[in-house]
């Protein structure tokens, strides 16, 4: 097991890793739209979910990984009616390569963030 840490994502903000590989196999804790720095994103939904992407990015390079290895993914979102706005980035990311992926309303994020995703990812 490999503990996976960037300096390009927000620090964990709790007993954490940013994620963890088993067996070629990368799991990411939940990124929410926080700088490297971390400091929330000012913007509304849609800047929030490329911050989250940017995120993901990075821990996804530390595990030597990437979002073309995605294979799941769990968005958890404040408000549903964000749906549709938050697929339009998301499309952005993965445009041939689609993973599998799951969406659900939550009552509350951690830093009332809008979003948070977290990926399962095979490492190369």
């Amino acid at each position: 097991m490999k503990v996976v840490f960037t300096p390009d994502a927000p620090a964990a903000i709790g007993p954490y890793s940013q994620g963890i590989v088993v067996n070629n196999m990368f799991y990411s804790s939940g990124q929410i739209p926080l700088t490297a720095e971390g400091n929330l994103i000012e913007g509304g939904i849609q800047e929030q979910t490329h911050q989250v992407f940017k995120n993901l990015q990075a821990v996804l390079q530390a595990a030597n990984a990437s979002l073309e290895t995605v294979v799941k993914a769990t968005v958890f979102i404040k408000n549903m009616d964000d749906f549709a706005a938050i697929n339009e980035v998301y499309g952005q990311y993965f445009v041939e390569h689609k993973p599998a992926r799951s969406c659900v309303e939550v009552a509350r994020l951690p830093k009332d963030v809008l979003l948070e995703i977290e990926v399962i990812a095979l490492v190369k």
